[in-house]
């Protein structure tokens, strides 16, 4: 569906506003990611990776390993307060 430009009469049925808001959602659920992945690889590789190589050897894989990890976890608990507290602030508006 093309939303360059906006119906004749500039006007959106429901169907076309969801599919666009639907669209908006995604790309910005993937642009969330991708920082995440870079933010993610820049810190681990900073924090674990002292000589660059050709190779990892054990330790820095466990360390980039471990980092990632915890990133994650990090990212997943802001990421559920962050919601949490949007819902209580969206529940208090209504």
């Amino acid at each position: 569906m093309d939303f360059s430009s906006p119906p004749a009469g500039g006007k959106m049925d429901s169907a076309t506003r969801e599919q666009l808001m639907t669209q908006v959602k995604q790309q910005i659920a993937l642009a969330n990611a991708q920082e995440l992945l870079q933010k993610m690889s820049e810190k681990c590789y900073k924090k674990c990776i002292a000589k660059p190589g050709t190779t990892l050897d054990n330790s820095e894989q466990k360390c980039i390993a471990m980092c990632m990890d915890r990133y994650m976890d990090t990212w997943n608990l802001v990421s559920r307060v962050y919601s949490q507290r949007l819902q209580r602030e969206s529940n208090r508006m209504s």
